[in-house]
């Protein structure tokens, strides 16, 4: 089926802002799909490294045989690559794929606007900030989305598509269509800090630390808690190194301002190790040094474990139940969100079948007498 542009024209031609490993991700997938694809960074340098992500990950799958070479010829014969923003004005639909900042995405939303031509669809592949606030820096917010696809987007099928107030439901249907002709899950959700995703990773991941901070466990124990008993292909503290601890502070900041809950205001062990310049991987260092990559050995300590993965898993669900209840995603988008982009073996309501919804209600009622917390109490029946 032909998608269609705002103005009615055939979508075929996409423009991408950010080569980056995510930017140079996203060119990919649109241009597996047939789509004509543009795409632009600041440089010629960050051209070239955008070229470079695209031939390794394309010379990767050759080798797995998940493409044939002429796949992979036909692939990069529907890009072109330029750092002049003006090659994007015959794009139908333009995504920004820069780093997170609020500034930054807006002067490059001004940028756009000023070349894009009037019924192109704008979206932004934040994953935490506000769409609504990005969309301001334009003279067309109702033509303007959030398009959050998950890293590597390739490989990843789960995409956020989030609709500010402003977004007409044409735009919406339009990228609807077009996440679809992707062959990715799509999940319509509202202009809400970290969306259906990041909302429940972060907390989760800020959870472990405030365990740690509190030295009722070491990053050991948290870690093989999650990887041998929640069946997690990464414990929380390794994956927040993977992500970047920047990246997850500033996305607790987000979620913190919005929900006003103290348990979603980064920890202590975040910022501290941030503040000693401790990113995670990207820097060597995080929770665990990286030079040389380390061997992450089991806790022996086996009751411990099993009291923080009854923890963890108990707060998670419990946040999962909250969002579904609250009306901002369905039990379906929420599961597949979490397996599709987070690599969970289950997902939560899932992990609450199995359960059973009473014993999950009585683990959240004694989580909050035992911490103090009463934002682990289950929701009122």
């Amino acid at each position: 089926m032909t998608q269609k542009s705002v103005s009615g024209t055939d979508l075929t031609q996409v423009g991408v802002i950010g080569l980056g490993i995510m930017g140079a991700g996203i060119v990919e997938v649109f241009s597996a799909q047939g789509f004509q694809v543009v795409g632009i960074a600041e440089s010629k340098l960050a051209v070239d490294q955008g070229k470079q992500y695209l031939t390794t990950s394309l010379t990767r799958a050759l080798a797995k045989q998940k493409l044939t070479q002429l796949e992979v010829d036909q692939i990069q014969a529907r890009v072109t690559w330029s750092e002049d923003f003006s090659e994007l004005a015959d794009c139908d639909l333009i995504i920004e794929a820069a780093p997170e900042s609020l500034a930054l995405k807006q002067t490059i939303f001004k940028q756009i606007d000023e070349v894009a031509k009037p019924s192109a669809v704008l979206a932004t592949n934040t994953s935490s900030l506000s769409v609504t606030e990005i969309a301001s820096a334009t003279n067309r917010p109702s033509q303007v989305l959030g398009f959050h696809f998950f890293n590597p987007a390739p490989i990843q099928k789960f995409v956020e598509l989030v609709a500010t107030p402003l977004t007409t439901p044409e735009v919406i249907s339009d990228a609807l269509n077009v996440g679809r002709k992707l062959n990715k899950y799509v999940a319509q959700v509202a202009d809400q800090p970290g969306f259906i995703v990041n909302k429940l990773l972060l907390v989760y991941l800020n959870h472990a630390v405030q365990i740690l901070d509190l030295k009722k466990a070491t990053i050991l124990d948290i870690d093989s808690a999650m990887r041998e008993l929640a069946g997690y292909p990464m414990g929380p503290l390794e994956l927040a190194d993977l992500i970047g601890l920047d990246t997850c502070v500033e996305i607790l900041k987000t979620i913190y301002s919005d929900s006003g809950n103290h348990l979603h205001k980064p920890a202590a062990g975040l910022t501290d190790l941030l503040a000693g310049g401790h990113k995670g991987r990207k820097t060597g260092s995080g929770f665990y040094n990286y030079s040389p990559k380390p061997e992450i050995p089991t806790s022996p300590n086996t009751a411990l474990k099993n009291e923080i993965y009854l923890e963890l898993e108990t707060a998670y669900l419990g946040n999962a139940i909250e969002m579904e209840a609250s009306g901002y995603a369905s039990k379906a988008d929420i599961d597949n969100g979490m397996k599709l982009g987070c690599g969970l073996p289950a997902g939560p309501f899932e992990r609450i079948e199995v359960i059973g919804i009473n014993e999950v209600r009585d683990r959240q009622a004694k989580l909050a007498q035992t911490s103090g917390h009463s934002e682990y109490a289950p929701l009122p029946l």
